[in-house]
């Protein structure tokens, strides 16, 4: 065998064992994490995943710079319009590849924004003022001065720190922003961005409050809600562009289907205010922050918006039945489940649970992953760094999708208590448990989907000897 041959066969055979253990032996519980359907995958590996597609708007038609692009000129289009039902917007730009980088194309297009009109040789000026969810309180790092919010936030010259100001929250609950003070903070602040949306995710965000607040100011702050996790509950949820936002980001592997994108949505329509700002953020998309955006990957996200609009009520309801139905059955069997118990805990897919009495929550997650339960620990409002996290974060979505309903978490909240409480080797019924929970749902069923699967893997085969090569392989395993 060539040295060659030994090395594929030696990843080959650690890819095998990899996909056995995460898809057949273990319960996912990361809450920004999903399986795509096979078809969304067949789709991820499909010709176009080596193509490029660039195009921007010019002069009032749409140029693209590159030929053999027809079809997934039409499938982008196609793409934009189911996304645009499923949002109920009528704007969508979607060659973001990541969560982060839908933030950033975002930043970058409100300071070019802000800058229209500018005499010419004035230097550029970057936003003056931006609200967000503080890190500990859950806000995502993409919405942070260190993470995609860096560069285009004044600096203050007292602190040194950049003008980002963090949503007052309740002393009670520290997951919801307390709204009897921020009125104050925002007439002092008058930032020219909000951001709403968090990673540490249980309750909506006060959107049409804020709104309500700022409706009548002169120049009105942009308001900007990152759904990444909980994209996939849009509308069961909460419904951001119908409250008040005017631009909506997020990631589309999360709650959502899709493989691993990102998106932008608005309203921001012709005779909108923010009409130019639409044209901004397009243009910093694109040739402002992507080159190829994958289009692998575009195809396989218009595979799973088909899914999540023909699934969107059934699938949206039965999270967050499950994730109520988890949290409770966490805290029946003794774990501290942060949020408020009247409430259920949780209003999303995430139940967060505080373990510091057992260990670290870096110590607590590795003993979860050891006995096949994965987690990520996470730190809670009141630790003093992240290096000492007191939280394990969990998430209902991947493991709704392939069955589970509420009483099946009862029995993976005990399996979870006796792991973390009694450092309780736990693996092989978590293993058992699981093995009543490997087809996915919320798709089309595997007798359908795969000879869809084949057929498209039959495309790629290069000659007849190929696809009988590979018919016969499937025999044998």
């Amino acid at each position: 065998m060539s040295e060659l041959s030994e090395q594929v066969n030696d990843l080959v055979k650690r890819i095998c064992e990899n996909n056995r253990w995460r898809q057949h032996e273990c319960v996912n519980l990361i809450p920004s994490e999903t399986t795509p359907s096979l078809l969304v995958k067949m789709c991820e590996i499909s010709d176009p995943a080596g193509r490029y597609a660039e195009h921007r708007t010019m002069k009032g038609k749409e140029v693209y710079f590159y030929q053999g692009v027809d079809f997934i000129t039409d499938v982008e289009e196609e793409a934009r319009k189911e996304i645009c039902n499923y949002f109920g917007c009528s704007r969508a730009e979607i060659r973001t590849i990541s969560g982060q980088m839908a933030n950033e194309v975002v930043f970058k297009g409100i300071v070019k924004f802000v800058n229209r009109g500018r005499e010419k040789g004035t230097p550029l000026r970057k936003l003056r003022a931006v609200m967000n969810n503080a890190l500990t309180a859950g806000g995502h790092l993409s919405s942070q001065p260190m993470g995609a919010l860096f560069n285009y936030v004044e600096e203050d010259v007292k602190t040194g720190g950049e003008r980002v100001h963090n949503f007052p929250v309740l002393k009670e609950n520290p997951y919801r922003i307390d709204t009897s003070r921020l009125g104050g903070m925002l007439d002092d602040i008058r930032p020219e961005l909000i951001v709403f949306g968090k990673s540490m995710f249980l309750y909506p965000e006060p959107v049409d409050f804020v709104r309500d607040l700022i409706k009548d100011w002169d120049t009105k702050p942009v308001i900007m809600y990152d759904m990444a996790h909980v994209l996939g509950l849009y509308g069961a949820f909460q419904e951001p562009l119908a409250e008040g936002a005017d631009v909506v980001t997020g990631s589309t592997h999360k709650t959502f289907f899709g493989p691993q994108r990102g998106l932008v949505v608005s309203n921001m329509d012709k005779g909108s205010p923010y009409a130019k700002l639409w044209i901004d953020i397009k243009g910093r998309a694109f040739p402002g922050s992507t080159s190829n955006h994958h289009l692998g990957t575009l195809l396989a996200f218009l595979m799973a918006t088909y899914e999540m609009n023909h699934f969107k009520k059934d699938y949206q309801e039965q999270v967050r039945k499950n994730a109520k139905a988890w949290a409770k059955a966490l805290h029946a069997n003794g774990m501290k489940v942060e949020g408020s118990e009247s409430e259920g805990f949780t209003q999303t897919h995430q139940a967060l649970i505080r373990v510091r009495e057992y260990g670290l929550g870096t110590d607590i997650a590795r003993r979860l992953e050891e006995n096949n339960m994965i987690c990520n620990y996470q730190a809670l409002p009141d630790d003093e760094t992240f290096l000492e996290p007191s939280g394990i974060r969990t998430g209902v979505q991947e493991m709704t999708r392939f069955g589970m309903k509420e009483k099946d978490f009862e029995p993976l909240a005990a399996l979870f208590a006796e792991c973390v409480r009694e450092k309780k080797n736990v693996k092989e019924e978590v293993r058992k448990l699981r093995a009543d929970f490997l087809e996915m749902k919320y798709c089309l069923p595997k007798e359908e989907a795969i000879p869809l699967a084949a057929k498209v893997l039959n495309t790629m085969l290069h000659g007849s000897d190929y696809g009988k090569l590979f018919a016969d392989a499937m025999t044998k395993i």
